[in-house]
């Protein structure tokens, strides 16, 4: 019988713009030491490591824990796209579970260039070619960035589907920045406007730059033990993953004709409903989420692919102040990578270290009151999603 499998400790860096940060081995062993501090353990306690990023050459793993200790045991090197980070937690999980360790680390990093994500080796076939020739058979060709077809085009056509205006969108990125304003170590905490989203450079369909994320730097840390462990050293405020599930693509992704679908929309669906069917929570019932809001379209489309709205209504849910403090689901109380930035290594793990930190009362000023359950949806192009349910710990 599989294990539960609890997070004992987080930690994270500030976000910073590329060419502001620190080299990646000194925001990893800042993350690191954290997240083992906020356990109450030591490096010697790990059992095995599983480290993520994106930018960077083979065994950048190995350099980031080496800063914490070298003890012989396993690292993994992990990258999933902009679910990486993700990732490296649903195998430290998944091995914990399966009793083949006690404790893990699940470590994401990641030192960003400047500029829009483009193809780091264009003499290789790239892995977004089939998205991006499936977007161009929908809606035709663009000298735009790639991310920015994929998203704009799926949020063209959810405003097609349901009515809703762009300022929507808008007012995703102005909800954003609101919550940011709370976060120490989010990149963008100025607040903006409707009229400032709007009136920012176009980028492709409905998005403006404001409602794109920004290239970013930083690392975060989770601790992952068993219950077990938990109870023999004490951690009475270790915070439960309830469930998690993930997945890739779906069979007609590419032959639908959805943009939606290319960006994710199926994959984020059938993960979703796997958790709730684990845990046997329905979606409206959770009050915190932090979910992947690489483009304020993908937070639009997000709210209905959890399941944490009625299909189509996501205008009224946003309008209605449903999707912030004093509504029924606090979106992105971190900022959201629109505004606390977006690591790509880094990002699953700092959104877990805020449901974390959310799950044990210590967000401060951001801190959702009464949240014993919170959901995380982080999500990579062409493809994977992985979704992870918390539930808060019994002391909280």
């Amino acid at each position: 019988m599989a294990k539960s499998a609890y997070i004992a400790g987080v930690g994270m860096t500030s976000f910073t713009k590329p060419g502001t940060n620190e080299p990646f081995p000194v925001m990893a062993k800042q993350a690191i030491s954290e997240a083992l501090a906020h356990a109450g353990l030591e490096f010697s306690a790990v059992q095995q490591a599983y480290a993520g990023y994106v930018y960077g050459d083979t065994t950048c793993g190995q350099r980031a824990v080496y800063t914490a200790g070298i003890t012989g045991i396993p690292i993994i090197n992990v990258t999933n796209a902009c679910a990486t980070g993700s990732t490296a937690l649903f195998l430290a999980r998944q091995a914990v579970e399966a009793g083949v360790v006690d404790c893990a680390l699940a470590l994401g990093f990641e030192q960003m260039p400047a500029g829009a994500i483009d193809v780091i080796y264009p003499q290789w076939p790239s892995p977004w070619q089939p998205s991006l020739e499936a977007a161009q058979r929908v809606q035709g060709e663009s000298a735009a960035p790639f991310a920015c077809q994929l998203f704009g085009g799926a949020g063209r056509e959810y405003m097609d589907r349901t009515g809703m205006a762009a300022e929507t969108m808008a007012e995703v990125q102005v909800k954003a920045r609101r919550h940011a304003a709370s976060n120490e170590r989010a990149l963008f905490r100025k607040p903006v406007t409707v009229e400032e989203v709007m009136a920012s450079p176009a980028m492709f369909g409905p998005l403006t730059r404001l409602m794109c994320c920004p290239p970013t730097c930083g690392a975060a840390a989770a601790i992952v033990v068993s219950e077990d462990f938990a109870r023999r050293h004490g951690l009475n405020r270790a915070v439960r993953v309830r469930a998690q599930a993930m997945v890739s693509d779906q069979p007609d992704v590419f032959e639908a004709g959805s943009m939606m679908k290319l960006v994710g929309y199926d994959m984020a669906h059938t993960a979703s409903r796997r958790v709730y069917e684990a845990a046997g929570v329905d979606p409206k019932d959770i009050p915190v989420v932090e979910l992947h809001d690489c483009f304020a379209s993908n937070e639009i489309i997000a709210y209905d692919s959890l399941g944490l709205i009625d299909s189509g209504d996501a205008e009224r849910f946003v309008r209605d102040g449903d999707n912030t403090y004093g509504g029924r689901c606090v979106t992105n109380p971190s900022g959201g990578l629109l505004s606390k930035g977006h690591p790509l290594g880094a990002t699953g793990l700092a959104q877990c270290a805020e449901l974390v930190w959310q799950m044990r009362g210590e967000a401060g000023a951001r801190q959702v009151e009464g949240a014993k359950l919170a959901l995380q949806h982080n999500l990579g192009l062409a493809g994977v999603c992985v979704i992870s349910l918390y539930e808060a710990p019994a002391a909280a």
